[in-house]
This record gives C-alpha cells, structure tokens and sequence, in this order.
C-alpha cells in the first residue's frame, strides 16, 4: 500500500522502521518460544500442575518485559535513526513510523504470549483465525489511511498497532471464555523459580539470537542506506518480500519445537527426529517453488510494493539472489526449532552468531567496497552464512548422534 501510494521515502521509512521493530519482535518470540517448549513438554509428561506455572510465570513474565520495553524504545528511537544511516529524505517518516509502533509492543507482547500458550497446547490453529481477523482489518485501515487519506507510513504504522491489538484482544477474550482442559487458578500467575529458570534457559539464547542477527541486519541495512534512496527503497522491498517467503520454515520450525517437546517429554526420542525430517522437508516444498519464481520473474513480485522504475529494477536484482536463502533457511529453522525442543538453543546461538558476524556482515562489507558492485551481488551474503549455519548444524547432530549411539552400546 505505501509502495503504490507514497513515495520512495515513505518506503525506506516503513522498511527502516520495520527492521527495528523487527528486533524487538525477535526478542519476544524467543522467549515466548521457551515458554511454548515448557508447555509442551509438560503437556507431553501429563503434568497439569506444571503446565499451569508454566502459563502463569510466562504471563507475568511477559508483562514485566511489556512494562520495561516500551519506554526504553521510546528514548532508543532518534539513536536508531541515525545508526541506520537512514536517508535524509525518510528520517521524519521513520520516526514517526517506530514511535507509532513502539506504542504497541504491549500489544505484540501479549498476542505472543497466547499464541505460545496455545502451541504449547498443540494448538496452532486458533491463533491463526485470530490474526485472519486483524490482518482483514489491518488491509482496511491500511486502505484508508494510506490509499484514501494518503498518511502514507504514519497510515502503516496505525494500521500494524490495530491489527496487533485487535488480534490481542480476541485472542485474550477467547482463552478466558475458553478456558483450559485442565485447572489453572489465581495462584498460578506468579513467577515460579523453575518455570521462569526453564523458560530462559531455552527462551534467553533464542531471543539473543534473534536480538543479534536483527541487530547484524540493521548494520547491513545501515551499509546499504549509505548507497543512497533507491538501494534503501529496494532492500526494504526485498526484506518485505523474504520475510513472507520464510514464513513455511519458520512456521514449521516452530511446529517442530513444540513437537520435539511434547516427543522429549513423552520419551518418544525417535519421533522427535522424524518430526525434524518432515519439517525440513514441508518448507523445501514451499520454497523451492519461491526461489525458483523470484528467480525468473522476479519484477512481477517487486513491482507490487512500488511504482517507482529504478526501486523495481535494483530491487529484482537483489530478490534474485537473496532468494537462494529461503531454500538453505528450510533447514536452518527446522534445525533450530529441533534443538530448542531439546532444550539446546545455546547451539542455535552459537551457529547464528558465528554466521553472521563472521561471514554475512564481513561479506556485506566487503562486497560493498568493490566498485560498480550492485545489489545483485550483495544479496549472496545471506545464503553463504545460512550455508555456514547448516555445515555447523550438520556436523553438531552427526557428533550427538555417535555420542547417543555410544551410550546405546555401554547400556
């Protein structure tokens, strides 16, 4: 919407403003993640009384995060701004784009916090006939605001916060009525020591992943907005654009997270493997397909989110590459969800933090320094770290896999 009726300007801001917003984003789901892989090995041993504290510590825990957050991305968002290098042409849009946002992380909270209830569970449809709803409503007001009224990134930012709070409260109201299938009472809601403790140890490592690879993306944003309005106009398009294309490997990672728990706690250890299988090879399916199509048409996908010629062009170019990491993410995160339902998230810290700031951003910033370079070329920063990724992956599974089969023997 703000590609066919803004300007090039609104778009970097929207863009810029997503990809900060987008940290904090991560952060959330990494802890309501840990909370998900509590839940459902809980679910998985049959113990209710546990299940409940689990809920109860990560709510409150959730509100805690919520109260202290929300200021201090309020004081953060001119240090952004400049951090970014963002053009000069979109700094008032993208401030005010965060501050707008900003005002609904209690919203993007809370929805987290159910919806990794829910999955816990084994749940993971209902939430997705409560974001249905926003996101109906999100495309209305973003319509209005933006297409009628012409508020151009001001018009995205509310319609993203009533999208998120809509989708909060429908899903807050829901599980009152709802309730549980087992007793879940008053006293629950307070931060239980163990709860919390198995909550971070799998939820702290996969929210510091996501907090540092978003902050490695903001660097590389960073570089790339110093190559003026149009490249920033075009990854922004881009980003847009790989993040919906990654939505199968990151919903069937998580799909295997809660799995693998409920497998773990079950002592079904050979299932929880075979979950790991079927879910990489689930998102092969879906992007193969989108690597395939960004490759060869990729102008009938960018030019969607713009009208200006020169963003279409420079933004094809960088799809066309890029694209290739949605099929080396198919493993990635499936790989990742399976170690965090085995309570290993420390190893996807370790393997991301390795990738991408020991190859993406150097390669990013080496790229960018080679005259007449262009976005095309840039865009292989990010398969060849996702490939590092997969090689460390690979070789962590095959060394546990003798270490188990070590053990099998002396048993």
């Amino acid at each position: 919407m703000v590609g066919q009726f803004a300007d090039s300007a609104a778009v970097s801001a929207v863009a810029i403003g997503s990809q900060v917003m987008q940290t904090i984003t991560g952060i959330i789901l990494g802890i309501s993640m840990g909370g998900t892989v509590l839940i459902a090995r809980r679910i998985g041993e049959k113990n209710h009384g546990e299940a409940a504290k689990a809920i109860g510590s990560l709510t409150v825990l959730f509100i805690l995060i919520a109260i202290v957050l929300t200021p201090i991305m309020l004081l953060f968002t001119n240090g952004a701004i400049t951090l970014m290098h963002t053009p000069m042409e979109a700094v008032k849009y993208t401030k005010e784009y965060i501050i707008i946002c900003t005002l609904g992380i209690p919203f993007i909270i809370g929805y987290n916090a159910v919806s990794a209830i829910f999955r816990g569970l084994g749940d993971s449809k209902t939430p997705v006939y409560f974001v249905l709803i926003a996101c109906i409503i999100n495309i209305v007001v973003d319509i209005v605001l933006v297409g009628v009224f012409k508020l151009g990134a001001i018009g995205a930012a509310i319609a993203t916060v009533s999208e998120q709070g809509l989708s909060f409260i429908i899903a807050l109201f829901y599980i009152i009525k709802k309730g549980f299938t087992f007793k879940i009472t008053r006293e629950d809601f307070r931060l239980d020591k163990e709860s919390v403790i198995l909550i971070l140890k799998v939820g702290f490592p996969l929210a510091l992943q996501d907090a540092l690879v978003n902050v490695s993306f903001l660097i590389i944003t960073a570089v790339i907005n110093t190559m003026g309005l149009v490249a920033s106009a075009a990854v922004g398009v881009v980003e847009k654009i790989i993040v919906f294309a990654m939505l199968p490997p990151t919903s069937f990672g998580a799909a295997v997270s809660a799995m693998t728990a409920q497998n773990i706690g079950a002592g079904e250890t050979a299932r929880a493997k075979k979950v790991l299988r079927y879910g990489i090879t689930y998102s092969l399916i879906f992007d193969v397909i989108s690597m395939i199509y960004s490759m060869s048409y990729p102008e009938t996908i960018t030019s969607l989110f713009s009208n200006d010629t020169e963003v279409i062009k420079v933004s094809s170019q960088y799809l066309m590459s890029y694209s290739i990491d949605c099929v080396m993410v198919s493993f990635v995160f499936c790989i990742n969800g399976y170690l965090s339902g085995l309570g290993k998230s420390t190893i996807s810290l370790i393997h991301s933090l390795i990738a991408t700031f020991g190859f993406r951003i150097p390669l990013t910033l080496l790229i960018s320094k080679i005259s007449g370079v262009t976005l095309f070329e840039l865009g292989f920063a990010a398969p060849i770290s996702s490939l590092v990724s997969i090689i460390i992956c690979v070789c962590y599974l095959t060394w546990k896999g003798r270490q188990e089969n070590k053990l099998n023997l002396i048993k």
